[in-house]
């Protein structure tokens, strides 16, 4: 197995959103905001080479979407999705397979494209395209709350092609196996049903954090995203998951950190805290 991170871009988010009932007093120590009270964060794929299986978790915001849309969101930097696939020697037809951990838009965005003739398409097109049917009826007929995160034109197409899959997860299961060759350990505190893929390479066990745990910064229990639908849930999740990731030392990617890829936890008196950062290169020499 072969393990990449893949940039696909960065974008802002508001400061306070990101860190709901937090001070920003205390948050902007590791996340500093603009004069707009906006963040920085970076939109990190993990692309999984196993066998005759090319396997990318999560996609990014994509392009297609409208210039009044983007401007909400002030996209910036050089990377995207297939800019970076490409630099690793692979094209987006190489892609057997995506895990899509959520529907959020800057996480399915790329999963979609707008072809030459400006209809939607996968933009992967020999993939199977792979969530559960918990999230997916979640997604589809969205609550009041989340519903300008879940766009049908990111969703829809995959279903229409019929490269949608779904992952068997009951609802009573913390973690369960997939076709894929790994685990997924599932959250419900973001938005129902999340997938947190669980993989290991050379003994050592990565854990793709996804919106569970955005940035170091979010390392503290308090430190609960204000998008999230159930924050209570969220910090049980995230006592559970923290302490299994410190006491089995359990590499964390990070998805949006803007400046750190992986990361290792400890145990403290105050419970997990930052043991150090990593990138995938420095880990996998």
């Amino acid at each position: 197995m072969n393990v990449y991170s893949l940039n696909t871009g960065y974008f802002k988010l508001d400061g306070g959103a990101m860190f709901g009932v937090v001070p920003k007093s205390l948050w902007s120590r590791t996340n500093p905001a603009d004069e707009r009270n906006m963040c920085r964060w970076a939109m990190r794929s993990l692309l999984i080479e196993q066998g005759d299986r090319l396997i990318l978790v999560d996609t990014g915001i994509g392009d297609k979407q409208s210039d009044k849309f983007f401007s909400y969101y002030y996209l910036h930097g050089e990377d995207d999705l297939e800019k970076n696939l490409n630099a690793l020697g692979f094209s987006h037809t190489d892609i057997t397979d995506v895990l899509l951990t959520h529907l959020h838009f800057d996480h399915v965005g790329g999963a979609v494209k707008r072809n030459a003739n400006g209809i939607l398409e996968p933009a992967f097109p020999n993939a199977h395209y792979w969530s559960n049917e918990r999230h997916w009826n979640w997604a589809v007929q969205p609550n009041a709350r989340e519903k300008a995160s879940f766009l049908k034109e990111n969703m829809l197409p995959l279903q229409e092609s019929g490269q949608l899959k779904f992952i068997n997860a009951a609802e009573n299961e913390h973690q369960v196996s997939t076709d894929l060759g790994f685990d997924v350990i599932l959250v419900h505190g973001h938005t129902e049903s999340q997938m947190l893929p669980l993989i290991e390479k050379d003994g050592q066990q990565i854990l793709f954090a996804a919106d569970l745990l955005p940035s170091v910064g979010h390392i503290p229990l308090p430190y609960v995203l204000g998008y999230d639908t159930r924050p209570l849930l969220t910090l049980d999740e995230k006592k559970r998951i923290l302490d299994k990731v410190a006491d089995q030392d359990i590499l964390l990617f990070l998805e949006h950190d803007p400046d750190n890829e992986c990361a290792r936890l400890k145990q403290s008196e105050r419970g997990p805290v930052l043991s150090s950062v990593h990138t995938l290169k420095e880990e996998f020499k």
